[in-house]
């Protein structure tokens, strides 16, 4: 069967709407704050909403949808996949489980990979890791994980306790002992800090873990020379150096992975997001040197099933075979320039641009009193998908797909809805 005969495609007359947000919010936890408008289809770049109104989607599920909607490799993968075999346990050996792995260790600094189904088990995992390697080889009983201010790792107790933003583990007390939180870019605070923890009769510091950029924290590249010198520190110290590239990997920076922005490599590194492309996966990665687990030390049900596999090789390979890396960093960098150039024309609003490839913030001035929700709403209004990354900056987060003419009419959006803010 061809992929042609495979892939319906979406009828894009408008439909009335028959989607009640009362009758959804009577049954769903409110958990998130949501922007009032249903989604129901999307192609490519774009959705549709319940009312049949089109929108350019440059939140792509927060950096997931690395080949936007409806891409026809995922549709023939997804529907091979589920009519070959979707679920199996671990207890057997899993085809497509292997075949992704080898993918990820043969395009990375890595050589060993454990699957699960999300960011945070993949930095559980990382942080589980870690913490086994201190006990069996460092011989430390009492280890210690830096993390940076301002991170991001997950919503679990443990991610939300490496997680160094206040606001997210109010209320959840008590956290899970262990971390210590250190400014981000800021060398002379992981030395002082390894200094505190290990300036005793036993070394407590086991692992500094990062995110080579910081998404949630408001788009905020590491420096070179920063994550340099910490690999150094790593490297003469015994320390495990472990970077969240879930946000951030998968080609997301115009690069396969974060880490080689920095001209460094990690001992472990997780990957989640747009590894399958917004079917639900995650994975920790380790070197060998590092590989520390044993049967019976972790596990997850759905980890690595044949589903989940098949498809995210498949967007690994399509990354490949669409040169997406380099539509990211040309794109990338036709966004960056756009948005400088409205920067210029609005001084005293917007203090900077900044980014990686497909993954760039808008910062507004801290003088102003617009908030980047207050953009993001004129956006959507205006036809235009965009999430904050905190309450002053604005991410633009478009599939790896885009393509020049729509960062071009996402640039018109944007300048238009400012301009309409600041009248």
């Amino acid at each position: 069967m061809s992929p042609e005969t495979l892939i319906s495609q979406p009828n894009l007359e408008k439909n009335p709407s028959v989607f009640d947000p009362a009758e959804f919010d009577a049954a769903v936890m409110t958990t998130y704050g949501r922007f009032p408008l249903a989604l129901e289809r999307g192609q490519g770049c774009r959705v549709w909403d319940t009312e049949g109104r089109a929108y350019l989607d440059f939140v792509a599920g927060i950096a997931t949808c690395t080949l936007g909607h409806a891409h026809p490799a995922m549709v023939q993968a997804v529907t091979a996949q589920i009519q070959k075999l979707h679920h199996v346990s671990n207890l057997y050996y899993i085809p497509e489980q292997g075949a992704l792995a080898q993918w990820l260790v043969e395009h990375s600094c890595a050589d060993r990979v454990f699957f699960c189904n999300s960011g945070a088990e993949a930095n559980e995992g990382a942080i589980k890791l870690a913490r086994k390697y201190a006990h069996t080889v460092l011989n430390i009983d009492d280890p210690v994980i830096l993390t940076a201010h301002a991170s991001f790792h997950g919503r679990t107790l443990a991610t939300i306790t490496a997680t160094g933003q206040p606001k997210y583990q109010k209320n959840f007390d008590p956290l899970v002992p262990g971390f210590a939180y250190v400014p981000f870019n800021d060398i002379e605070a992981i030395k002082a800090a390894v200094a505190e923890f290990d300036g005793g009769e036993k070394r407590r510091v086991t692992a500094i873990l990062l995110e080579a950029l910081q998404g949630e924290g408001g788009v905020r590249p590491g420096d070179v020379s920063y994550f340099q010198a910490v690999r150094q520190i790593c490297d003469d110290l015994g320390i495990l150096l472990i970077l969240d590239e879930v946000q951030v990997g998968m080609g997301r920076t115009g690069k396969l992975w974060g880490y080689e922005n920095l001209g460094i490599e990690p001992d472990i590194f997780t990957s989640a997001k747009g590894l399958g492309g917004g079917i639900p996966i995650g994975a920790t990665l380790c070197k060998s040197s590092c590989n520390v687990f044993q049967p019976g030390d972790h596990a997850s049900t759905y980890g690595g099933n044949p589903f989940a596999c098949g498809v995210a090789l498949t967007v690994c390979q399509t990354l490949e075979q669409e040169n997406l890396l380099a539509n990211a960093a040309q794109r990338g960098e036709q966004l960056r320039q756009g948005l400088e150039a409205i920067a210029t024309e609005y001084p005293n609003l917007i203090a900077e641009v900044r980014g990686w490839g497909l993954i760039n913030g808008l910062e507004l001035s801290a003088e102003t009193e617009m908030t980047s929700i207050e953009i993001v709403k004129a956006a959507m209004a205006a036809g235009l998908l965009l999430v904050p990354a905190g309450p002053k900056v604005v991410r633009f987060v478009p599939p790896l797909i885009v393509t020049e003419s729509e960062v071009d009419e996402a640039l018109a959006t944007i300048a238009k809805a400012i301009a309409q803010l600041s009248a």
